[in-house]
């Protein structure tokens, strides 16, 4: 059984104006998703800034995120690191704070073989008892995981259950599926690419979009499972002007950005990423507002 179908935000995370965690802000942005339907939490992944946290303060906003939603829908924990006993403390540490499943990313800068990544992921499986989601986003690691290395992690370790798929190639995600005989929960990576993934037997999305449309981003996975495809698929096609102006900078830059111009007061971000150029920030409000948020 997946640990979530349909749309899991990858949620952001809240600063005070001194660059500190906002946790009232964090609780209430949790509670908004919620509400809107969201189907899942990611914590502290990319898009939560987690290469800007020590480990204590990434537990901490783990822990905080689990105790807030008290099991209501799944907390999935970034967890991922280039050195696997790094990555093990991570993995052990939001077992222990009450993560439902972890999210792994391919060891980044060091580059491992497609051995080595076998080795790294077998290695934290074993440390831990809940579900894990590879994560393959080659063009932030530099990493390719081959297919078929998706699938020997996926049947030969219990606990690795599925991956969320980054590349934007449906050529390895078609190849996945083929491979996978259905022992591999894929998820898409990419919000402008929902739709076609569930297509293949895709699970759902982790999603950027989803902080700023939580129902929507639902309702794109919910109407396609409910077997509406054409209105899925208006769906998806409706918020690409909106997905592109979310990307149209390194994510969280413009997702945070599109937060503050909604009133929500998410804070700025921590360096090395830096305020939303404005220019960008201009079509950043329009996609807004033509999709009907602003």
């Amino acid at each position: 059984m997946a640990i979530f179908e349909g749309a899991g935000v990858a949620l952001i995370t809240p600063f005070d104006e001194n660059g500190e965690v906002n946790y009232a802000k964090l609780e209430e942005i949790v509670e908004e998703q919620i509400a809107g339907g969201t189907d899942a939490i990611i914590a502290c992944g990319t898009t939560g800034e987690s290469s800007t946290m020590d480990h204590e303060e990434h537990l901490r906003v783990v822990r905080f995120i689990c105790d807030v939603v008290d099991k209501r829908i799944p907390v999935i924990a970034g967890a991922g690191s280039n050195c696997t006993k790094e990555a093990i403390h991570l993995s052990q540490g939001a077992e222990e704070a009450g993560a439902d499943g972890l999210l792994l990313v391919t060891p980044y800068y060091n580059k491992a073989t497609q051995g080595g990544l076998i080795a790294h992921y077998t290695a934290i499986a074993e440390s831990v008892n809940i579900p894990i989601i590879l994560y393959h986003i080659p063009g932030r690691t530099g990493v390719t995981m081959k297919p078929e290395t998706i699938v020997k992690l996926c049947k030969e370790v219990p606990n690795i259950v599925g991956v969320k798929e980054a590349s934007g190639n449906f050529s390895i995600i078609a190849e996945i599926m083929s491979l996978a005989d259905g022992c591999v929960d894929v998820y898409s990576g990419n919000d402008d690419q929902i739709v076609p993934l569930l297509s293949l037997g895709g699970k759902g999305v982790i999603s950027v979009l989803s902080n700023v449309a939580p129902r929507q981003t639902h309702e794109i996975c919910q109407s396609y499972f409910d077997g509406d495809v054409k209105k899925s698929a208006q769906m998806q096609i409706d918020a690409i002007p909106l997905i592109n102006a979310l990307f149209c900078e390194v994510n969280p830059i413009p997702v945070k950005a599109a937060m503050n111009l909604m009133g929500k007061e998410v804070g700025s971000l921590r360096l090395p990423l830096t305020e939303m150029e404005p220019q960008n920030k201009e079509i950043l409000a329009k996609a807004m507002k033509e999709y009907g948020i602003l």
